[in-house]
């Protein structure tokens, strides 16, 4: 019964897409990731990942060190001394944790920023082109939901080609 109801609406939405102009779709990453402003955005952020990447390795070779030397010197000390660098070492790792989570945390909000604004002027370039070339419905390709698309009906590089125009 579930089938026949399935059937029944996909043939409503044929009929009404072809009177309406036709199916044409876009790869929303392939844009993004092609477009002038996506790769901008691609080498900003690999560049902030490099300086926080100094940043990083530079305090965990300080951890090391500060590790190496509370050993060699924990038979020497007294055990309220080795307590005391044992609390400091523990203190400055959980510093270092906060700050790459901080950074993490940080590259990720950049890039679903820019990814955000990007993906919705493509969007509105993308509708603009749809209506200009009298397509009903412009769907998004992606692994789950366009298995094969007409090449004649992907409008990815015009949108591309339009977006970088347009910036």
């Amino acid at each position: 019964m579930k089938k026949i109801g399935l059937v029944i609406i996909l043939l409503f939405m044929a009929s009404t897409t072809f009177a309406a102009g036709g199916v044409a779709f876009i790869d929303l990453q392939k844009a993004l990731n092609l477009s002038d402003a996506g790769v901008k955005a691609k080498a900003d952020i690999g560049q902030q990942v490099k300086k926080y990447e100094a940043k990083v390795t530079a305090e965990q070779d300080a951890l090391k060190d500060m590790k190496k030397e509370l050993d060699k010197q924990s038979v020497l000390l007294s055990e309220d001394a080795r307590s005391k660098k044992e609390r400091e070492f523990q203190q400055r790792a959980k510093e270092f944790q906060r700050f790459t989570k901080d950074i993490q945390d940080e590259l990720k909000q950049k890039d679903a920023d820019f990814t955000k604004r990007i993906i919705d002027e493509i969007l509105k370039v993308t509708r603009k082109i749809g209506k200009e070339k009298g397509y009903g419905i412009v769907l998004e390709m992606s692994e789950s939901s366009i298995i094969y698309g007409d090449p004649s009906v992907d409008l990815t590089d015009d949108v591309i080609k339009a977006y970088n125009a347009s910036n």
